[in-house]
């Protein structure tokens, strides 16, 4: 006779979980929306508006996305306990292993929904701009820094994120000296927001003749893209735009064209540029994105100094400002200075497992 009271137990459980993210996903909510975005969509001249259609459209499609993910898992659920009840009529053991895959299976896919619940910050469900540039070490930071661009460029492709290279500076020997990139899908701020700040690494060094130990830093700023509904105001008496010819790989347009553009925010300071699109109006437009970007993340600093809340500012890019120390030798861990989080593989971090992390972190929160 197949012992079930285990499987029931674990079903009731996996139950009672579905149940509270459903709440804090407010799923009843995303189907309202989902309904008033359909008929948005099937209104006659919607289409007249490109821009706006394709806005709502990728609206629409995320929050489908993420009631068919709740969905299926609950349904997952109601099969499990079709299995456990075909297993019990026919006192199948080879039934009760499979039934424990499932549950397993269903477990780590519910972890993963689970985490999807902490992001509920303001901009956590919006794409995000992400920009790493070399701090102290020369050459070896220059190349930490592209490890740093695989390590997440990989990320975000087993999160299922789209990445677009936005501008790149090489660096003088090898790796690169500064890099920006864009990140689109599902919560990409939200998961990503927690690696903003200093990275250090320590090892030895292939640059080094004399094969000696050493430190680079490289920093980490996320800001998420949102939408102009006209909170973040930008004033072209406030802007200086400057115009010149591209860096990188030639072709029409680029290095023959001032087709780069860079914008500085006299008032902050802030600068962006970008060089990576093929025309000076294409470039223009994205720059405006990623100020804009900027702009919302300093209104969002300011107001939780206001609160005495402020987490994570940027640091010099030295010694005693890391947030995270990856040491090659003479160890070979991972270590978050803000979580205690440590991970003994160090090669499986920089091949784009920073679950681990991203978990961590938002749960100290």
């Amino acid at each position: 006779m197949i012992e079930m009271d285990g499987f029931k137990q674990d079903l009731a459980e996996i139950r009672r979980m579905l149940e509270e993210a459903g709440q804090s996903l407010q799923i009843d909510h995303l189907r309202e929306q989902m309904i008033e975005y359909q008929e948005d969509m099937g209104s006659p001249g919607f289409w007249d508006e490109p821009e706006r259609a394709q806005k709502v459209s990728a609206k629409a499609s995320s929050v489908e996305r993420r009631i068919q993910h709740y969905e299926h898992l609950c349904a997952q659920a109601d099969d499990i306990e079709v299995m456990m009840e075909l297993a019990d009529e026919a006192d199948d053991a080879e039934m009760a292993g499979e039934i424990q895959t499932e549950i397993d299976l269903l477990k780590e896919a519910l972890e993963s929904l689970r985490l999807q619940t902490l992001l509920t910050g303001e901009y956590d469900g919006c794409n995000c701009i992400l920009s790493l540039h070399a701090g102290a070490g020369g050459t070896e930071a220059q190349d930490w820094t592209q490890m740093l661009y695989r390590m997440y460029t990989r990320f975000c492709e087993r999160m299922g994120f789209t990445v677009k290279l936005l501008d790149l500076l090489d660096g003088d020997e090898a790796g690169i000296k500064s890099v920006t990139f864009e990140v689109t899908g599902d919560y990409a701020y939200g998961y990503l927001k927690s690696e903003r700040g200093v990275h250090r690494l320590v090892r030895i060094s292939p640059f080094d003749a004399n094969a000696r130990r050493h430190t680079s830093f490289a920093s980490l700023d996320v800001s998420p893209i949102i939408e102009d509904d006209g909170d973040i105001e930008i004033r072209n008496e406030d802007l200086r735009i400057d115009t010149y010819r591209a860096s990188g790989a030639g072709g029409q347009h680029v290095n023959r064209t001032d087709s780069a553009v860079r914008i500085t925010h006299i008032p902050t300071g802030i600068v962006v540029q970008c060089q990576n699109e093929r025309s000076q109006v294409q470039n223009k437009e994205m720059c405006f994105i990623w100020l804009r970007a900027r702009l919302a993340e300093l209104k969002e600093q300011q107001r939780q100094e206001q609160m005495g809340e402020i987490k994570g500012e940027l640091k010099k890019i030295e010694w005693g400002s890391q947030i995270r120390s990856y040491v090659f030798q003479p160890y070979t861990m991972v270590k978050d200075h803000r979580t205690g989080y440590e991970m003994g593989d160090v090669n499986a971090v920089m091949d784009g497992e920073l679950e681990g992390f991203v978990t961590s972190y938002l749960q100290k929160l």
